[in-house]
């Protein structure tokens, strides 16, 4: 953004230090204008016929812009994917505990891959891989939904767990009149 000297047409369309328009004035006569309420002459529409600039504090804009991105970076979430391996001889104990971890990693946000190894000759029973996987699907339908399909890739049996959007009470309750 060009401020002040660094401005180059001679006409600017002129905005003032409340939002007001002033019109259409030239350069000098603008940048004096500024000077004179103690505040600078900023162009933000260069490509307009004429310019357009605005009469306002350019440090307190600038600083107030960076606290809006600095805002805006601590309220997003970085969505993480985890992932979970097990066997086609993994234990129903074990199996539950994983179970359990996944259904946390969904309530926390993240996506879950879910992955099954065969080692050696297991290979042969991929069907015992893909109803484990739907043991997943099955244990975890409250909190997660499946984005991906179990899909075989070399010795792996693999698929992806997003979280189900969290319904807020507030919504469900009917609104009640006296």
């Amino acid at each position: 953004m060009r401020r002040n000297e660094q401005i180059r047409a001679r006409e600017l369309r002129v905005i003032g230090p409340e939002g007001e328009q002033l019109g259409i004035l030239g350069r000098n006569e603008a940048i004096a204008m500024a000077k004179e309420h103690g505040l600078d002459l900023v162009e933000v529409a260069a490509t307009a016929d004429p310019p357009v600039c605005r009469v306002m504090d350019y440090g307190k804009f600038k600083y107030e812009t960076q606290k809006k991105k600095q805002e805006a970076k601590k309220r997003q979430t970085v969505v993480q994917i985890k992932e979970i391996k097990v066997r086609p001889k993994t234990d129903d104990h074990d199996f539950e505990t994983k179970v359990r971890h996944i259904k946390r990693f969904l309530e926390d946000g993240d996506r879950v891959k879910v992955t099954v190894f065969f080692r050696g000759r297991e290979i042969v029973h991929k069907d015992r891989g893909l109803s484990i996987l739907e043991r997943v699907i099955a244990d975890t339908k409250d909190v997660g939904k499946v984005e991906q399909e179990p899909r075989a890739e070399g010795r792996t049996l693999q698929m992806l767990l997003t979280p189900v959007a969290k319904k807020s009470g507030a919504q469900d309750a009917p609104a009640q009149e006296d």
